[in-house]
């Protein structure tokens, strides 16, 4: 267990946990994490150049170091076994969606939304208290972190509304906005530059976007925009994490989201409250369950690596919500959205690979 913590243990003292933990160094910290039940990453700082869509290209310094590291078993290792870990988070994160999509069948939003994160809380808690101590009691700029915990709440619960009418592979392919609604935010409002490959990307995104939805005059998917809503949320969230990233511990800006999203529900779930039929007690339970391991492998596998380097990745999320889309709800996405999906994974790897490479972003304002 103390080799599994070890990426989270604060030993100031020593040079190896300053390089473990950026946030205890000067250098600069970035994660990036991709989707509300993900919503947990941390994300980087004002002295690296932060990419408009969340990843970090590396500075010159960091690629030589980076360059390196590569040719070392041991960082080989460390890389492969971060990417194992956000994979499988990522896969259990779409688990929980599809078993929160199943409850909002019998139960209201409200009350899902509230188990889903005051179990995290109450299972988070000791955690973070054995692994960072009393500090987690003292959050770097909490109105930060509170703003972040009021947009995890209403993130899930514009996501569960929508996912209760819209097929479920297409809603996380919805979601997967928020890395180009990130870039608009990024050049509107914090002064960062984009080349053309990176607006290329962006466009390719709205595109496969649109596709999945597929907007009508005759027709409004509201549900649809519910996701979509979910995903103009999520990119603010984003853009929050980008800068509590190098000042907070990851598993305290874990733990604070989930209090403040529990604590927020708390004033509106009394007023939605229904009896929980006996058979899906454990269905709620298997989702609190499933939703804390998921932020436990991602908190554990972005403290590993690079954000850049795991970006790619996340995209199996999608993948995984086609999967459990057909074991749970018998739906698979139809040619269009899956020319959708495709197209969103595409664009979304081409902008990751573009921003690892230093291409996408000609300048990057400090936030």
């Amino acid at each position: 267990m103390q080799g599994f913590l070890r990426p989270f243990r604060r030993d100031p003292g020593s040079a190896d946990s300053c390089a473990r933990m950026p946030w205890l160094s000067d250098n600069s910290y970035a994660r990036s994490r991709p989707d509300i039940f993900v919503l947990e990453q941390s994300a980087g700082s004002a002295d690296n150049s932060l990419s408009a869509s969340g990843l970090i290209p590396s500075s010159r310094t960091g690629r030589m170091i980076h360059s390196a590291l590569d040719d070392s078993p041991q960082f080989n290792r460390q890389t492969r076994i971060a990417i194992m870990f956000v994979v499988a988070g990522l896969c259990i994160a779409a688990l929980t969606g599809a078993l929160m999509k199943y409850l909002s069948d019998s139960l209201s939003i409200f009350q899902i939304t509230w188990f889903r994160f005051t179990g995290q809380t109450l299972l988070f808690l000791p955690i973070t208290l054995w692994i960072v101590g009393r500090s987690t009691f003292r959050p770097a700029r909490p109105t930060l972190q509170f703003v972040r915990g009021l947009t995890l709440s209403t993130a899930t619960l514009a996501f569960v509304n929508g996912a209760r009418t819209t097929d479920y592979a297409d809603a996380i392919a919805i979601l997967y906005a928020y890395p180009f609604l990130l870039t608009l935010i990024a050049v509107l409002f914090l002064g960062e530059k984009v080349r053309l490959v990176g607006w290329l990307g962006v466009a390719g995104g709205f595109l496969g976007v649109l596709l999945v939805i597929r907007p009508q005059f005759t027709h409004v998917d509201i549900g649809a925009l519910w996701v979509f809503l979910c995903a103009m949320i999520v990119s603010v969230q984003m853009a929050i994490n980008r800068k509590l990233g190098s000042l907070s511990h990851p598993m305290v800006t874990t733990f604070w989201g989930g209090l403040v999203a529990a604590v927020s529900l708390s004033f509106f779930v009394p007023f939605h409250w229904s009896g929980i039929p006996v058979e899906l007690i454990w269905v709620m339970l298997l989702m609190v369950a499933v939703g804390a391991v998921s932020q436990g492998c991602l908190v554990y596998g972005f403290g590993l690596a690079e954000a850049s380097t795991l970006a790619p990745f996340t995209y199996f999320e999608i993948i995984a919500a086609v999967v459990f889309g057909y074991m749970v709800f018998q739906t698979v996405p139809d040619w269009m959205s899956w020319a959708g999906i495709i197209l969103i994974i595409s664009c979304g790897l081409a902008v990751a690979r573009s921003l690892r490479n230093g291409q996408a972003v000609k300048k990057s304002a400090k936030f």
